[in-house]
């Protein structure tokens, strides 16, 4: 199928466009300007060519319109967002315009074109937090950061496509995604993959013992594709899935692991107390209701993904922070 993704420059935007073109069928990109930095996801996962790229804000509506009708587009994948937390808590209003307005332009777009199936990117963290783990679809969503709200915005915004205007749309709410090609230090694995390769001690901005749920980036592209789908069933239509690794795992063991798998000798460098401000303290989804959907499961395990990570970052140096 012709698919738009919407932040195929990104991380998880790439590894999908890539599973997509595996497929067959051509993948267009929408996404605001070139990066600075000499590097994108794309062009590391050697699809830059195949990728029709098309640059452009997610608030010209119209724009997303007319990829659609140009392109022919059967399938959206909304992918573009402020991904980091703190980022959005320090610029809300920014935050809200990515992840709220645009996440409405590409709804619109899609209702005005016809689009076959939709699936948007919600997050874990539009959840909250909550006593009970793991979070269940039918969770209360109960944000209280910026970042959290916005997720949950567009989340109840997507949903609300298909019984109002019969747009065949789904949300994910997927877990922390990992692996190669991530060009964003600042979260736990790639800093503290490719500080143990480079032989510096990782650094956790908590105390280590906040637990997150992590998911291979290519089970997440599974994941979507198995969503997108399922898509002609009304059982799906309008529907929120969760996507996850299977089960928890404390950041500071997951950046000892990375050590120990590197063959490092550095020991991770505690900066932190407890967690985070703006964040949750423990996540961990339940990915029963996608299973039993689509068949869907994890593949990769944590220490085989972080195998593939390290190894993916020791044959591309030049991208490792200095």
């Amino acid at each position: 199928m012709n698919a738009l993704v919407t932040g195929a420059r990104g991380f998880a935007g790439a590894w999908l466009a890539k599973a997509l073109l595996e497929r067959g069928g051509e993948v267009v990109s929408v996404d605001h300007g070139r990066p600075e930095r000499p590097f994108s996801a794309l062009g590391l996962l050697g699809i830059d060519d195949d990728v029709v790229d098309v640059e452009g804000e997610l608030a010209d509506g119209e724009l997303i319109a007319s990829v659609i009708r140009d392109h022919g587009v059967e399938a959206v994948f909304h992918l573009a967002a402020e991904t980091i937390v703190g980022s959005v808590a320090a610029s809300p209003v920014r935050g809200f315009e990515t992840n709220v307005r645009g996440t409405w332009n590409v709804l619109e777009a899609c209702r005005a074109e016809g689009v076959e199936r939709v699936v948007v990117a919600s997050s874990d963290k539009a959840y909250g937090a909550h006593d009970e783990l793991p979070y269940r679809e039918d969770f209360p969503l109960l944000p209280t950061a910026p970042y959290e709200a916005s997720k949950a915005a567009a989340d109840l915004l997507a949903r609300c496509y298909w019984p109002s205007y019969d747009l065949p749309v789904a949300v994910t709410r997927f877990a922390n995604i990992y692996g190669g090609a991530d060009l964003n230090f600042s979260r736990l694995v790639p800093e503290a993959v490719c500080a143990a390769l480079d032989g510096r001690a990782p650094v956790l901005r908590s105390d280590g013992s906040p637990e997150r749920d992590f998911l291979y980036v290519e089970d997440s592209a599974r994941a979507y594709l198995a969503i997108a789908d399922a898509l002609d069933r009304d059982e799906v239509r309008g529907q929120a899935f969760n996507a996850g690794g299977g089960r928890p795992h404390a950041v500071g063991e997951v950046a000892s692991l990375v050590v120990r798998l590197a063959g490092s000798d550095v020991e991770p460098e505690v900066r932190g107390e407890g967690n985070p401000a703006g964040e949750i303290d423990r996540q961990y989804v339940d990915a029963t209701k996608l299973r039993e959907a689509t068949g869907w499961k994890p593949e990769v395990e944590l220490e085989e993904g972080l195998r593939r990570t390290i190894e993916w970052y020791r044959e591309h140096p030049e991208v490792r922070p200095r």
